[in-house]
């Protein structure tokens, strides 16, 4: 890489490091229970070289699983998870770093959580480095409160504002289009934002679009965890959390994007499926009853809407 684009893969490194200490810091005040971290590396030879840090957070009284990683990684050639919009990169050198985050609390009526901020750098053969960002943020709740909704989406829109009024429709959209279980025609949850393939107006604004939503995650999510953590429920709702997340489960293997690179790239397995729950579970067409607070979650928030 050139001394400019090594100079910048630093910075966000640094940053990228940085966010997950103050995200699991925060996270295990509120739970009482420390993240174990497991620093990895991947051994010359492997197809992937690199390493990362696992912070992981299991049986808390407030998060049966919270799962909190980063890792750089590099690779000989871009799979094709990877290139879909940019096919001129197809299996050109590579550089992928990233935190990616998934919490599922123990309360059915506190929303699971999913955040992810990435950069790539691809090196085609005889050209300069191509340097690119994703990533974004999505609330996916097993009952749902229209105060809950709106807060997360408001915070994602402040985040977005100094970049453009453009960026967060824009980016709420593909959340919604992207966080759809299309075997089953149904959103995974209330969406938040998503962008990726993102390098407008060069480097320095697409890290500083990234940095704002990455430091935005602790704002739109803690206040929602607190006023539900301590609900009281009884084994019906748990039945549906466990219901749901069976959903969950089927969309980070069927359809995640992130999910194929890592498989398809030689990742670490334990990191990449560090998102799945704890437990889950399925039922032949289940139906929830009519008028009931379950029924309320399909018809009224499992729906494309205007959060803000």
């Amino acid at each position: 890489m050139t001394p400019q684009a090594t100079t910048q893969t630093a910075a966000v490194r640094t940053w990228l490091l940085g966010l997950q200490m103050r995200i699991t810091d925060a996270v295990s005040a509120v739970d009482g229970t420390l993240f174990i971290a497991d620093a990895w590396k991947k051994e010359p030879g492997a197809m992937l070289q690199g390493s990362g840090l696992t912070q992981i957070l299991e049986g808390g009284p407030v998060l049966e699983r919270a799962g909190c990683g980063f890792s750089h990684v590099r690779g000989a050639r871009l799979p094709p998870s990877a290139t879909q919009i940019r096919p001129e990169l197809n299996g050109a050198p590579f550089q992928a770093m990233g935190v990616s985050l998934v919490f599922h609390p123990r309360n059915p009526y506190a929303p699971t959580v999913h955040m992810n901020v990435r950069m790539l750098v691809a090196t085609p053969e005889g050209a300069a480095p191509v340097c690119w960002f994703g990533g974004g943020m999505d609330l996916t709740p097993m009952y749902g409160f229209e105060e809950d909704a709106q807060h997360f989406h408001r915070s994602c829109q402040a985040a977005l504002a100094p970049f453009g009024p453009d960026k967060y429709p824009r980016f709420k959209a593909w959340c919604d289009e992207y966080f759809f279980l299309k075997h089953r025609n149904e959103p995974r949850g209330i969406g938040g934002v998503f962008f990726d393939d993102f390098s407008e107006g060069g480097f320095d604004n697409a890290f500083a679009m990234t940095q704002a939503v990455g430091d935005a995650f602790l704002g739109a999510y803690l206040p929602i965890l607190q006023r539900r953590m301590h609900l009281p429920y009884v084994e019906r709702q748990r039945n549906f959390q466990l219901y749901r997340r069976g959903r969950y489960v089927e969309f980070n293997l069927v359809w995640d994007r992130g999910t194929h690179f890592g498989l398809q790239s030689g990742g670490r397995t334990e990191s990449i499926l560090m998102s799945m729950p704890p437990l889950a579970s399925w039922a032949y067409q289940q139906e929830p009853a009519a008028d009931s607070p379950e029924e309320a979650l399909y018809k009224n928030f499992l729906v494309r809407r205007d959060w803000v």
